[in-house]
């Protein structure tokens, strides 16, 4: 099940959705859907950053700015950038929380969280050269007969939506599992 059964804390616009380690890709959605519902910025923060406050120093390079240097505009950014890190913290669980405490950045718990729960790209394509490697080499073995080499098409139906799919199907797979009987669903039309 890729959401959480019957009602679930963080259901209000005032909450960040609260992920407590289970269903970590219904609450990524949710948040990502709350934090570009509370400012679109806030979320180009967590994806890709925090805002810069830099100055130039003699040597013409830029550097961070420490707080007497900066502008209203700039407290402003720093503003955001605390912001869109207090989202995503009040919507952890005590585990989830000791995950990511020393984070400094939005980015940071965001990249932390998904490596936890979803695995790097370089894990997931791995997995998925495994997969299709064996879904190649798959043959006979000796002594088995036909009826134990094959998979029964329910098996092969809910190994697809659960395991071989990538996390971007999720809910896609949710609207399948629960709008469709998947003992009678078949792979082909």
């Amino acid at each position: 099940m890729s959401a959480p059964p019957g009602n679930w804390e963080g259901q209000s616009a005032a909450r960040s959705p609260l992920f407590n380690g289970q269903y970590y890709s219904w609450w990524k959605n949710k948040m990502r859907d709350h934090i570009i519902g509370e400012d679109y910025e806030l979320w180009d923060i967590v994806t890709d950053g925090p805002l810069a406050t830099t100055k130039k120093n003699a040597e013409g390079v830029d550097v961070p700015k420490t707080r007497p240097d900066c502008t209203a505009e700039d407290l402003k950014k720093w503003e955001k950038n605390v912001k869109a890190k207090k989202w995503l913290v009040c919507g952890l669980g005590l585990d989830e929380y000791s995950r990511i405490q020393s984070c400094t950045t939005a980015k940071e718990i965001w990249d932390t969280l998904q490596v936890a729960h979803e695995g790097t790209p370089q894990v997931n394509m791995s997995k998925g050269t495994l997969l299709y490697s064996q879904y190649e080499n798959f043959t006979m073995k000796e002594g088995e007969t036909i009826q134990e080499m094959i998979i029964l098409e329910e098996d092969k139906v809910e190994k697809i939506l659960t395991r071989v799919l990538p996390v971007s199907w999720e809910s896609k797979i949710t609207v399948i599992q629960e709008s469709k009987n998947i003992a009678t669903l078949k792979l082909e039309n």
